[in-house]
């Protein structure tokens, strides 16, 4: 239950406009290197943790360079951004609406912070895995990200 609060927290940028709408097919974003991130499972602990379960698709990118083209999803407010998840579903499609579920999304740590924007950015940087629990922050993470036009 806690997961789910963690993640209702992250999300409540949706606007009510938004709860509305379906994803749409064609704003979902797709390839490669989102499915390795993709092929991370959850195990609920007896302790009630969330722990990420990495595949070995996923380790071989440990602490490597890696990029991603994704939807920016602020997690504080500002027209700049530095922290924020990547997410393969823009921030105007509710992620509790339609059948789809929660899009896949890790977090994103640029080097330098970015403007926002609603269309695709494609940021490249170092690949971190952390296993701890993560119903309080994304096991994934991108750090000293820059931006790749």
């Amino acid at each position: 239950m806690r997961h789910l609060y963690a993640i209702f927290i992250l999300f409540s940028v949706c606007t009510a406009n938004a709860q509305m709408q379906k994803h749409s097919p064609k704003d979902q974003l797709r390839s490669l290197n989102w499915d390795v991130i993709g092929s991370v499972k959850f195990e609920l602990t007896e302790k009630n943790e969330l722990l990420p379960l990495f595949t070995e698709s996923i380790r071989r990118f440990e602490n490597r360079e890696f990029d991603l083209t994704g939807y920016l999803i602020p997690i504080k407010s500002g027209q700049k951004q530095q922290t924020f998840l990547l997410a393969t579903l823009p921030i105007n499609q509710c992620y509790f609406c339609g059948q789809n579920g929660i899009p896949v999304m890790i977090m994103i740590e640029m080097a330098t912070a970015v403007p926002y924007s609603e269309k695709p950015i494609h940021v490249q940087g170092i690949l971190r895995l952390e296993e701890k629990d993560a119903s309080y922050k994304p096991p994934i993470t991108i750090k000293n990200a820059k931006l790749i036009n």
